[in-house]
């Protein structure tokens, strides 16, 4: 929807609200014209039910306000006596009209004094509040789902990602069921509505997504009901219901990227990750024949998590180690030698964006320079293939090509300046990770938010990881457990609260 739309919207919610509420207004002490003010109404209409008045900004904050509504309308009901369970579903199922109903019948009593005793409900209400906000706006809970980032982030990690970081996002979807993603959890259907959306804002963070950072973004060309869905492609999603990522980003918008023998070099340079990033590429291993290595000292000495296996009777292949694991396969009895697996030109054919490129491979890319706002391109048969999504699906334009005849919303076109800023993200498991190779640049309206915590991790047997317990995402060297400081607070807090109790209980 446009701005345009959304006002004229609201306006009509205001005459819907001032034609079903003037005569409880007037029966509440009030001033009938009181129901027509957008926004002073609302202030009124807390007064009325016994609220405070600071509730009327819940009425305004997306997804919060789908709580708030039926609360409002039930509360409603009961300050002009309307008190039963019955009285409160139907309100609730008309959506509210039934206050119409009451609003003519002539027969509404105004009785706010029994309202302003439920604090049940006002504390469950704030609760939930609460959790709604901290969950859009400050704090997201995460899982790793894939070994993309491995040995980074494990599968099993449970995350905290910080929206403010780079900023928080307020809700594109309008309509959608509070603290879940795209589906709701058992029953897997879908938690909300496409239409209405409200247009891209984000309000500033105190920082910007730069090069090494692990961020959570949405797919961009997600179109399955939730993650891992292989049997519903081809649906529609808005773009903050589509299916949550994690990577790493090694480009940003202006950078000029390129990927040699897996490293990748950003302006000609490579670009040095971070300490605590441990990328894995794929590796042969020749053995002496016969030779076959222990799988307990895969698994217990070298952590190897992916896939591996014989190839023939002197050759393994690693689909994913670390450096430091393949030097020290090298030290093994009966292996001769550890090189890197680098794919060679034309195994993936077209499969890697922008899917013209055949030569290209997983671990030789570009150069390409990542879309940049405000900056213009040349646009041509050779160069719109890594623009065409951009064009057409992320900044909505509409895009037609007729043989050497390119035009953008009707126009001919030879150039195209982007609205917004791109980005690169590529998992750390160079060889096990479905990231921008596949589908290109991230845009920015996609970002989430940057994974800041882990607050638990269980392996593949649900087995505590203790040492990864209430580790820190991002820094340099080692993540340090702050689990047994956590505990020792908690201890500290219980122990405090049984003793200011009890002194409580004297001095009554």
């Amino acid at each position: 929807m446009t701005l345009l739309q959304w006002f004229i919207f609201f306006l009509a919610v205001q005459v819907i609200h001032f034609a079903g509420t003037w005569k409880l207004y007037e029966k509440a002490g009030r001033k009938p014209w009181e129901a027509a003010v957008p926004v002073y109404n609302a202030m009124i209409l807390m007064q009325i039910i016994g609220r405070p008045r600071w509730w009327t900004i819940l009425l305004f904050i997306p997804i919060v306000n789908l709580i708030m509504f039926p609360v409002v309308w039930v509360l409603t009901l009961k300050a002009f006596g309307k008190k039963t369970s019955t009285d409160a579903i139907i309100g609730i199922v008309t959506l509210g009209l039934y206050i119409y109903a009451l609003n003519y019948s002539g027969t509404a009593q105004y009785t706010p004094e029994e309202e302003k005793k439920d604090s049940t409900l006002s504390s469950l209400l704030f609760a939930v509040v609460v959790a709604t906000i901290v969950h859009t706006y400050v704090m997201q809970p995460f899982t790793i789902p894939t070994s993309s980032l491995e040995k980074t982030l494990l599968v099993g990690d449970f995350l905290f990602v910080s929206k403010f970081n780079y900023g928080a996002r307020t809700p594109m979807t309008t309509i959608a069921a509070p603290m879940v993603h795209d589906s709701i959890p058992l029953i897997h259907t879908k938690s909300y509505f496409n239409k209405p959306q409200l247009p891209y804002f984000r309000f500033p963070g105190f920082e910007k997504v730069e090069k090494n950072d692990i961020v959570v973004f949405n797919w961009p060309i997600d179109t399955v009901r939730f993650f891992r869905d292989k049997n519903s492609i081809g649906i529609r999603k808005p773009i903050d219901k589509k299916s949550n990522y994690v990577k790493r980003c090694v480009a940003t918008p202006g950078d000029k990227f390129e990927l040699k023998d897996g490293i990748v070099f950003i302006d000609g340079k490579e670009l040095i990750l971070s300490d605590r990033a441990k990328p894995q590429y794929s590796y042969f291993v020749y053995v002496d024949r016969g030779t076959q290595i222990n799988e307990m000292y895969l698994q217990k000495e070298l952590d190897i998590t992916d896939g591996h296996g014989l190839v023939n009777d002197s050759t393994y292949v690693f689909i994913s180690l670390t450096k430091d694991s393949a030097e020290r396969l090298k030290s093994y009895p009966g292996v001769k030698a550890v090189t890197r697996r680098v794919a060679k030109a034309g195994d993936e054919g077209t499969a890697l964006f922008p899917h013209n490129q055949p030569t290209w491979t997983v671990d030789n890319i570009g150069p390409i320079t990542i879309p940049q706002k405000g900056k213009t391109v040349e646009l041509n048969k050779e160069t719109l293939p890594l623009y065409k999504m951009i064009i057409k699906e992320y900044e909505n334009n509409e895009l037609t090509v007729n043989g050497d005849d390119i035009r953008i919303n009707g126009q001919v076109a030879t150039s195209y300046t982007f609205k917004q800023n791109y980005y690169w993200m590529m998992g750390d498991n160079r060889h096990n990770s479905e990231d921008s190779r596949y589908w290109g640049f991230v845009p920015e309206d996609h970002i989430v938010g940057k994974p800041v915590f882990i607050w638990m991790s269980l392996d593949g047997k649900m087995k505590p990881r203790w040492e990864r317990f209430f580790t820190t995402v991002g820094g340099d060297g080692e993540p340090v457990s702050y689990l047994k400081y956590f505990l020792i607070a908690l201890a500290v807090w219980f122990v405090g609260s049984y003793f200011w109790k009890k002194r409580k209980e004297k001095e009554a």
